[in-house]
């Protein structure tokens, strides 16, 4: 699927990284980020070649035109060169045009262990980029008249229904291949290392069913498993296996002879694929945590650069289906880019683009199609990269190379528009993706850090965590409309449409709903911070101040004792459940695999915190009764009294955002 979270450049900011790495693996998924903003591609070339060896592989067509000669010998210096700064082990890079492969190259390693190279028969693990697939598998089967975009989803579920939630508003797959279903997003424990032991399509996406938490048609979330459901259907419509349908209807039609979303895989495909990898000290570990039962959203299916020439080819050439998936069908703003089927409109250089990429653990993709160019490029990395990196650095790619081939036109400056002054202050605020869980620990990624927008008297806009640029964490708007602002010496756009809803054109494919302030990180980071202290204080402290109590022969009743020792165990446990909560996040590249996984460190977290509290209740009638009884001194009544008052805003922090078990 693809994280959303899923990131040269210098340092980054940790919660930054966090939070990136809690959105890629939000779905095993796509890390959706904005469009690459301009960045020199000489500057990126002239960083030192991969000292591993990436070097270039696979048949090459860019002599087909000067214009694939410029881009083929900026690609050459460019790849290498990222791989190396931020520690990936391979990539491969397509450009289609005019009906033609331009370009089409593997660099470094598909194989760190054997050294085998990464050609251009190389098949990747796509992530979320297999949605197209999914899409166009959808359509086929509407134009034969066995599914409609606009009927109940439950007129073809026999097994199982979806929940009645909004009467009167059925989820339709109009509105599954818009993101505009209204599931809430949980894949927690949904991925398995070995594919052999997943459970089928069917029996996930029953057993999996998440909460409805929106009207279908209202506003845009990315959405995994209206994905899957959109798959299930596939199967239900088809009577074949979705991964059989899918090889004899999509990839056939296309001659994509190298692709299949079949699990587990092949041999043919097995000897073949692209390890994934993240960094490990000076070398490299696989990642796990690719394979869910979800293929429709793209955990388990592979493509190589060739075939994904020959998709974008056909994509680019409008046939009645690729016209309708690349229509557009919703839109949070109709001033601002929307949704195609699964793509997502990314217009740069006043040019419109057509956007889909993907990630899993160790897998990073992206595509761009520029139909009225009938220009396309795909880009793939094996590898999660330095903090992530590689999600970005697969954007940035793409951005580069359109930039190069399709610069932005020289607008005189009487062109530019007017900006407006007017008090822009209820815009202010802090906002969160419409994406968010509402009942798993996913929810966790927005406790430290959430997108801000702060109004400036001049009537502009200053935004923080819009932009998936590491190296552009800050951002300032013009407005140039009632409630529509453009960056200031950049291309995106943001919006508000109203009913506290923030619409960015670095990301169609989901919205931001304002946090009201008593949800806000502002609040809820220092509350969580404070009550850690204490409790870690608590652990630490408490055994010494029994410890001075015994030496001064200061004798406390049994219920007093009993009251210290239930806080210090709860504080023991939650500095236990801290550490591993640390722990967890110091590699974002190894919670983007352990989200998906349910690794036994994560599950053990939300259980160390529920123990942590149950030792922690008691404390509240023992302050009432310490008070009462005139246990221990002064100073020390005192003392618990503001422990158990942390522990009391640390917990509830805890519970807000799902970090317990109930």
């Amino acid at each position: 699927m693809a994280p959303d979270t899923v990131e040269g450049r210098g340092p980054r900011n940790t919660l930054t990284a966090m939070k990136k790495a809690v959105i890629a693996a939000l779905a095993v998924l796509t890390l959706h980020a904005a469009p690459a903003h301009a960045d020199d591609l000489g500057a990126t070339a002239a960083r030192p070649a991969a000292a591993h060896g990436a070097a270039a592989h696979g048949a090459s067509a860019h002599g087909a035109s000067a214009h694939g000669d410029e881009l083929g010998a900026t690609i050459d210096r460019a790849v290498p060169a990222l791989l190396a700064e931020d520690k990936i082990p391979g990539a491969a890079v397509v450009v289609v045009e005019n009906g033609k492969t331009v370009f089409s190259k593997g660099y470094g390693l598909a194989d760190v262990g054997s050294g085998r190279p990464v050609d251009t028969a190389t098949p990747f693990l796509t992530g979320s980029l297999a949605k197209v697939f999914t899409a166009e598998a959808v359509l086929r089967l509407v134009r034969e008249g066995k599914l409609d975009l606009n009927t109940d989803v439950n007129r073809y579920l026999t097994t199982f229904k979806i929940e009645d939630t909004y009467p009167g508003r059925p989820v339709t797959l109009e509105h599954m291949l818009t993101y505009t279903a209204g599931f809430d997003d949980d894949i927690v424990g949904l991925a398995r290392e070995d594919p052999a032991t997943l459970p089928s399509l069917a029996e996930s996406v029953e057993a999996a069913q998440p909460r409805r938490v929106r009207p279908p048609g209202t506003l845009i979330a990315y959405d995994n498993y209206a994905l899957a459901l959109a798959g299930y259907l596939v199967e239900v419509a088809s009577g074949e296996p979705f991964a059989q349908y899918v090889a004899e209807h999509v990839f056939a039609a296309h001659g994509m002879t190298g692709s299949s979303a079949a699990l587990p895989h092949s041999a043919a495909i097995g000897t073949r694929l692209a390890h994934g990898y993240r960094p490990d000290g000076d070398g490299y570990a696989e990642q796990k945590g690719q394979y869910s039962p979800w293929t429709p959203s793209g955990t388990g299916p592979v493509v190589t650069p060739a075939d994904m020439a020959r998709y974008m080819i056909d994509q680019l050439k409008g046939d009645p289906i690729a016209r309708q998936m690349q229509e557009r069908h919703f839109t949070a703003d109709r001033r601002m880019p929307g949704m195609g089927y699964t793509l997502e409109e990314r217009p740069r250089n006043g040019r419109r683009i057509l956007y889909k990429d993907g990630d899993v653990p160790g897998y990073h993709n992206a595509m761009a199609l520029m139909p009225d160019q009938r220009f396309g490029v795909y880009v793939a990395f094996n590898g999660d990269g330095t903090s992530g990196a590689a999600a970005w650095d697969a954007q940035k790619l793409l951005t580069q190379i359109i930039d190069r081939r399709f610069p932005a036109p020289a607008a005189p400056t009487a062109s530019a528009p007017t900006p407006l002054t007017t008090d822009v202050s209820r815009y202010a605020g802090s906002y969160r993706s419409a994406r968010t869980s509402r009942s798993s620990l996913m929810k966790a990624s927005t406790l430290f850090f959430v997108p801000t927008v702060t109004a400036n008297p001049d009537g502009t806009l200053t935004t923080s965590g819009l932009s998936p640029d590491p190296d552009r964490s800050t951002q300032h708007w013009i407005q140039i409309a009632p409630g529509l602002f453009q960056e200031r010496d950049g291309q995106a756009r943001i919006s508000f449409p109203g009913d506290g809803t923030l619409v960015s054109s670095a990301l169609p494919s989901e919205v931001y709903e304002e946090v009201p302030w008593y949800d806000a990180p502002t609040l809820n980071v220092p509350l969580f911070a404070v009550g850690a202290l204490a409790l870690l204080l608590a652990a630490l402290g408490l055994p010494l101040a029994a410890a001075v109590r015994r030496v001064r022969r200061a004798r406390s009743p049994l219920p007093a004792r009993l009251a210290t020792l239930t806080a210090w165990i709860g504080g023991v446990l939650a500095t236990v459940f801290l550490a591993g909560f640390a722990l967890l996040m110091a590699d974002p590249n190894v919670l983007m695999a352990a989200l998906p996984l349910n690794s036994p460190l994560l599950a053990a977290l939300p259980v160390l915190a529920t123990l942590a509290l149950a030792f922690a209740v008691p404390m509240v009638p023992a302050v009432a009764v310490a008070w009462r009884a005139r246990w221990w001194s002064l100073p020390s009544r005192i003392a618990y009294t503001l422990l158990t008052l942390a522990a009391a805003a640390y917990f509830t922090i805890a519970f807000n955002y799902h970090l317990l078990l109930f």
